[in-house]
């Protein structure tokens, strides 16, 4: 799987283990930056890159998700989320990595750096990495509902 990843300078420490640990483990680590620490960096570019770069892939259909890192990681995942077709989701713990993508088939995972150790936010990332979609009518026609909304403005129900 293809994983392209993004932060600010509050997860870069987070961002380089994770590279290195998912590399590790097989996964293809996609860095959208920033390439250096820089405390007044501004992360919407480094995250909305990441998020492009899955939608086309998965287009494509090259086999990929994202991750956006932050001190919350919540301006990471509005970020992420102004790229059509992307479904960024903010973890905070293993059960909400887990939904995300099975009733939500999130396609990008948001972590706050600040808010997590190194070991627990890795953990977080790899259950959001493994879970699968479960395909549910249900989860699929919600999804639909909102990509419906995305593309025309119409609200569906």
């Amino acid at each position: 799987m293809r994983v392209h990843i993004a932060t600010d300078h509050a997860g870069m420490e987070l961002s380089s283990h994770l590279i290195t640990t998912l590399s590790a483990h097989g996964y293809e680590m996609i860095d959208h930056g920033p390439a250096a620490y820089d405390a007044e960096d501004d992360y919407p570019a480094f995250c909305i890159n990441a998020a492009t770069a899955v939608v086309a892939d998965q287009t494509a259909g090259v086999d990929a998700l994202g991750i956006v890192l932050g001190g919350s990681g919540n301006g990471e995942q509005i970020a992420a989320n102004k790229v059509k077709g992307v479904r960024a989701a903010l973890a905070w713990n293993l059960d909400t990595a887990k939904l995300a993508r099975q009733h939500n088939n999130a396609n990008v995972v948001a972590v706050g750096g600040r808010q997590h150790t190194v070991h627990e936010a890795t953990e977080l990332i790899k259950a959001f990495l493994t879970e699968p979609f479960t395909n549910a009518e249900r989860h699929e026609r919600r999804i639909s509902q909102i990509a419906t909304y995305e593309t025309t403005g119409e609200i569906t129900n």
